[in-house]
């Protein structure tokens, strides 16, 4: 796997060992967002590709199985000790092609090698249990089992992460993988890949294919060796993927869309508050499923939040992700950027404030402004839809229940937030909200040994900790006698 001289690696695919170049395969282009220009040609698999990506998986799953936990732990602990050696090259690779701004990739690039690290040793813990005796000389063993080969399809918006959390759970229960990334962030999925192998992981254990999603998708899963997919992506790809899952009985993660409520209490710190909520809405651009969205704030706040909010956002600065002097890159592609725009003006057609933002931004690259709109009744598609965009949304709110009402009132439950000093409030939200992960008087709710995943539409299952270890295990009853 050679790199060019801007650090960015030449695309292939990788299937059971091999580095393959795109030779006579169809392939696209793969874009930096900030700037419109071409990083590479990335190749697609062909049906070919495919078939032998799915015999190496299955032919790599029996040999891993085999391995001992603590061994695998090693290789797995031994990658992510290669990616941090490189890295100046994977973080600047992640910004080229994900165009969120440098300091961002640095700190996703930490939180893949300690989800690697984390499997690294959660795999040994793998543990079953020894039933009571139902008659002497009898034994009754419950054990833990890596449930076999592993389909794995991945989003752009973390290039680093995600491939990193499915690789690590798989890898670190004993199961092989066949991993699509996202075809517009595939060099960092790449690099991952390189690190396992270099690290020491057996060929045909990890293959990594590309192609027309709608096409190698389905054609994987209907595959006899795949025995589990895990996907993040959107509601609607989610479900579709999850019929094809039901014809082989396929065990599902899904990780899906989000419309995370923020819930601002009257006794919450305003100031603290707002610095932590501005930082948190513009991370990659809002191009995050958990991103915080509908802010409901209390009335005595409101209008102090509005303005507070906005002067801040006014203040960012938004640029090339690769200097570090920049806040927020670009949208991933011109049609994200456009849904974004469509979403706002719909807003402001049905009434909402536009207090900033709203247009894109001039220039090359898909930049668009980070915009805050307040009063945003509920007509508005945006209140319904999730933008996955850098777009706040501001109402207010007078009573308990009524916010709660309003939080829990879409489909959507992945994320929720909220900030308040009472102590019993804090109860009450952890009750009452509707969401997978709940933040209170915090963004940070995804770390290498918490569950990730949201209830709901928001999908099922979760990614990391003990309970991602799990998922990728089946159980087994053993009666002696």
């Amino acid at each position: 796997m050679t790199t060019t001289d801007n650090l960015y690696p030449e695309l292939k695919l990788f299937i059971d060992g091999e580095w393959i170049s795109k030779g006579s395969r169809n392939s696209e282009p793969v874009f930096n967002p900030a700037t419109g220009e071409v990083l590479g040609e990335l190749p697609h698999a062909t049906l070919a590709d495919l078939d032998r990506a799915l015999a190496a998986a299955d032919r790599g799953f029996k040999v891993w199985r085999k391995l001992l936990p603590e061994k695998r732990g090693e290789i797995l602990r031994k990658a992510a000790q290669l990616l941090n050696s490189w890295a100046d090259q994977v973080t600047k690779v992640a910004t080229m092609e994900s165009g969120k701004p440098l300091t961002q990739s640095r700190i996703e690039l930490h939180m893949a090698t300690e989800v690697l690290e984390w499997y690294a040793e959660e795999g040994r813990r793998a543990y079953g249990r020894v039933l009571t005796q139902r008659q002497p000389g009898s034994r009754m063993l419950v054990v833990k089992e890596p449930i076999g080969p592993v389909a794995a399809f991945t989003p752009w918006n973390f290039p680093q992460g995600n491939p990193a959390r499915k690789l690590g759970a798989a890898l670190g229960a004993g199961c092989s993988c066949v991993i699509k990334p996202a075809e517009d962030t595939p060099a960092s999925a790449l690099l991952i890949a390189k690190a396992l192998q270099e690290a020491g992981v057996p060929d045909g254990v990890v293959n990594v294919v590309f192609g027309v999603p709608a096409e190698v998708c389905p054609y994987i899963l209907r595959s006899k060796v795949i025995r589990k997919l895990t996907f993040t992506g959107s509601i609607p790809i989610g479900k579709e993927l999850m019929k094809i899952c039901a014809e082989n009985m396929l065990r599902t993660t899904m990780e899906l869309g989000g419309h995370a409520p923020v819930l601002v209490f009257e006794d919450a710190n305003l100031e603290t508050t707002l610095d932590m909520s501005v930082t948190a809405k513009y991370r990659n651009g809002g191009q995050v499923c958990v991103s915080p969205t509908r802010y409901f704030v209390h009335e005595s706040l409101y209008e102090k939040f509005v303005s507070g909010f906005t002067a801040r956002v006014n203040k960012m600065k938004i640029g090339n992700p690769l200097d570090e002097t920049n806040q927020m890159g670009p949208m991933i592609h011109l049609r994200r950027r456009d849904a974004v725009n469509t979403l706002v003006q719909d807003a402001v057609a049905n009434g909402a404030t536009l207090n900033t933002g709203g247009e894109a931004v001039t220039g090359p690259g898909f930049f668009y402004k980070p915009t805050v709109l307040s009063n945003v009744p509920d007509s508005a598609r945006i209140m319904h839809e999730e933008p996955f965009g850098p777009v706040a949304l501001i109402n207010s709110f007078r009573d308990f229940d009524e916010v709660i009402s309003k939080a829990n009132c879409l489909p959507y439950g992945l994320a929720a937030f909220a900030f308040t000093d009472s102590a019993k409030r804090v109860k009450l939200l952890g009750e009452q909200l509707e969401a997978g992960m709940i933040g209170i008087n915090s963004y940070a709710i995804s770390i290498a040994d918490s569950p990730f995943g949201g209830i709901k539409q928001s999908g099922h299952g979760s990614e990391e900790g003990i309970e991602g270890l799990e998922a990728c295990l089946v159980t087994k009853f053993i009666s002696e006698v």
